[in-house]
Parts: structure tokens; C-alpha cells; sequence
């Protein structure tokens, strides 16, 4: 018998955006905000209201990188620079792997289901507004 995947589901990820969305318009920054399954397959993209075209692509692959790697985009900035063991990682996978914050891995009992990403201001404030979904998300489980 197959084993069942837990993963995130179009529901879920609406309400993770939401989550994103609010600290967003708090912080007065428009954003994009991505939410991967636990495959690393795009549920669900938003790009505010005069959010940059540019981080599109960005907030989509945190996402991805995010959950490829079990791991915070921004604790893969940490062991990514130069002379480190994860040095020249953004450099694989056609070099859709961001190295830098603002994408978080979504669990549910220890099991990693998917994993949003946010981008739109400082790294500092893509890591707040990320944060606040990935905090939305863990208050359901």
C-alpha cells in the first residue's frame, strides 16, 4: 500500500497568503508571496498591488527552495558564502535556489508539507512578512 503525502492544499494556502498579505500592508511594502506544496509545485501566487514584477519569480522560487531543502532561506545564506560548505549552491538547479530570507518550510508534525516565500522589500522585511505566514500556518497544527 502507498504511503499518504501530507501536503498543503489550495485552502491552506489562501490562508498562509492572507497571513502574508496583512503584515505586508502593515509594513506599507506591496509583496509577492508563494506557496509550494510539499512536492515544491506552485499552489498559489499572489503579486499585491504594485508589488515589483521582478520579485515574482524571486518569491516563487524561495518557496521552492525553501521546501527542496527542508531549510529557511535565510539559514541557507548562512553556510552559502564563500569559504563555507554550501558555497556555489544558488548556482545549481538552473540557479533557482535563493540563498537569502524570506522562504520557510511548512510542517506539520515534524513533516515538512510545503513552504511560502515573500519578497518585496529588505531581506529583513521578506524574513517578517514570511515569517508571519509560516506563524499563521503553524497556529492551525
Amino acid at each position: 500500500m502507498a504511503r499518504s503525502l501530507l501536503s498543503l492544499g489550495l485552502a491552506d494556502a489562501r490562508r498562509i497568503i492572507a497571513a502574508a498579505e496583512k503584515k505586508a500592508t502593515e509594513l506599507g511594502v506591496p509583496y509577492n508571496i508563494a506557496v509550494v506544496d510539499a512536492g515544491g509545485a506552485l499552489i498559489s501566487h499572489v503579486r499585491m498591488d504594485d508589488a515589483w514584477i521582478g520579485s515574482i519569480d524571486i518569491a516563487i522560487n524561495k518557496a521552492w527552495t525553501a521546501r527542496a531543502f527542508d531549510s529557511a532561506t535565510d539559514d541557507l545564506a548562512k553556510i552559502t558564502q564563500s569559504g563555507q560548505s554550501g558555497f556555489g549552491l544558488n548556482t545549481t538547479n538552473q540557479s533557482k535556489v535563493v540563498i537569502f530570507g524570506g522562504g520557510i518550510p511548512l510542517k506539520i508534525k515534524g513533516a515538512v508539507v510545503g513552504a511560502v516565500g515573500a519578497s518585496g522589500g529588505s531581506v529583513e522585511q521578506d524574513i517578517v512578512v514570511a515569517r508571519a505566514a509560516a506563524s499563521s500556518f503553524a497556529d492551525d497544527h
